[in-house]
């Protein structure tokens, strides 16, 4: 699954993946993750999700990375955000008060100082939010991804992951059924795993039930950066 898929996923408007509401695990479970007021949170595959708004209203200074540039601006528009833009190589930048978004790829991201800004992409983050990343990729990049964030982040930096489980054979992703022996695989090498809760959401999902799933499970996990 190459970008075009989500580029052409957001052309065509095909974008059920999005919430309009905040989500519920992220009010919940936030606190667990003990990020400072002031510090700054990471959304990788942000899309144009208001979960950033709720994060900025808790204080914190909010970058999010997303390779749609419709999904980008589609997120400052419908917030009647006023922003800044500064490109370069590899990013557009846009910055509303607190919140930045990069458009761009989320594996173009570097531990290396930037030319532009002189410093790594990363630096300052103190914790990451991943609710819709993971399960939009598929296995075969699954294992990128894990790495990559992996290199990305300081020892210590905590991240809230909330999976979708499903089983497999009942549905073709996006978004991927990921188990909890898959969050395992991917991340105890270079995280601290820990399971905050989950519960089975199909009920409250008909176009997953319309799809043919009879079980959705949304995991909850905060994993620590060894």
């Amino acid at each position: 699954m190459d970008p075009s898929f989500w580029l052409a996923r957001w052309q065509a408007g095909e974008i059920g993946f999005h919430q309009a509401e905040i989500n519920p695990h992220l009010q919940l479970y936030w606190p667990a993750l003990h990020a400072a007021p002031g510090s700054c949170v990471f959304v990788p595959l942000c899309g144009k999700s208001r979960d950033m708004l709720w994060l900025a209203g808790q204080g914190h200074a909010v970058m999010g990375v997303e390779i749609s540039p419709i999904a980008v601006a589609d997120f400052f528009e419908e917030n009647a955000l006023t922003f800044t833009t500064q490109a370069d190589a590899r990013f557009v930048r846009r910055r509303a008060g607190e919140i930045v978004l990069l458009e761009g790829d989320f594996f173009d991201l570097s531990r290396d100082l930037s030319r532009d800004l002189n410093r790594a992409d990363l630096d300052g983050i103190a914790a990451v939010y991943d609710r819709a990343s993971l399960i939009a990729l598929p296995p075969s990049l699954r294992g990128r991804y894990a790495e990559h964030m992996a290199a990305l982040l300081s020892p210590g930096t905590p991240v809230l992951l909330i999976t979708l489980d499903y089983p497999p054979q009942e549905m073709d992703g996006p978004p991927f059924a990921v188990s909890a022996a898959e969050v395992e695989t991917l991340f105890a090498s270079t995280f601290h795993i820990e399971t905050l809760g989950g519960q089975d959401i199909l009920a409250e999902n008909p176009r997953f039930q319309a799809r043919g799933l009879t079980r959705l499970q949304e995991q909850v996990y905060r994993l620590v950066r060894c």
